[in-house]
């Protein structure tokens, strides 16, 4: 269901999907150029690709999972002053939410990239992402809390080791996550009769993560790789 909201916060976790497309650059340094204003055409196309993409979502998450809801509420997150920006989250019942920032309809050129990103977003939810990342935090806030306690720490020092240990613990395998959702997100952009690997142009035209470490993103290069990978086999 397709429905522009002032979006709250809902969910201690997002599986999300920062980015901010660039203009034609002289170097690596050049500064990204600013989404332009949301036109009537952009929502129309929002709302052509919710009708595709979330029927074909609901029934791979009906088909592939066990006890997941798979009632998707896809939305515009219409705050003002938001990033381009997609991301999956739930709400307080469980009900996956995907979001979309009004810089984010700007941002994408086509149908195919809307549809991509919305597939991959949708494919957080399919692969259980939030809930790794919440299980991963809690062992990274347990190990880091244990360390502190027999390092001699105070309680201040605990609470900030966990702290610590819980945001290294949700990043550890987020690149994973990354490109878990672009596979699978592919196979559901496609079914649903878009050109995925088309869409995955849109990483064309943002800023390259590389290979930072405890950075969540992979490198741009690799997700179109495995776009194409994917796409092929199918």
């Amino acid at each position: 269901m397709f429905r522009p909201v002032a979006l709250m916060a809902v969910a201690a976790f997002l599986a999300a999907c920062t980015a901010v497309p660039t203009g034609p650059t002289t170097g690596s340094n050049a500064t990204p150029a600013a989404p332009g204003p949301v036109t009537r055409a952009a929502v129309e196309r929002f709302r052509t690709v919710v009708s595709r993409i979330e029927p074909v979502s609901e029934r791979y998450c009906r088909e592939q999972t066990s006890g997941v809801n798979c009632d998707f509420q896809i939305v515009i997150d219409n705050r003002p002053g938001q990033p381009v920006n997609a991301y999956q989250t739930l709400d307080e019942n469980g009900r996956p939410i995907l979001a979309f920032t009004l810089a984010m309809l700007s941002a994408v050129s086509n149908e195919d990239e809307l549809a991509f990103v919305m597939g991959h977003e949708a494919s957080h939810h399919l692969l259980g992402h939030i809930a790794r990342q919440q299980q991963n935090a809690v062992t990274g806030a347990v190990l880091a809390g244990l360390a502190a306690t027999l390092a001699g720490a105070g309680d201040a020092g605990i609470r900030e080791a966990q702290r610590a240990g819980a945001q290294v613990g949700a990043r550890s395998y987020s690149k994973e996550h990354e490109l878990e959702a672009d596979a699978l997100g592919t196979r559901i952009t496609a079914i649903a009769g878009f050109n995925p690997v088309r869409g995955a142009a849109f990483f064309s035209r943002i800023p390259d993560p590389g290979d930072r470490f405890l950075g969540t993103h992979p490198a741009n290069a690799e997700r179109i790789a495995v776009v194409r990978q994917t796409a092929a086999s199918l």
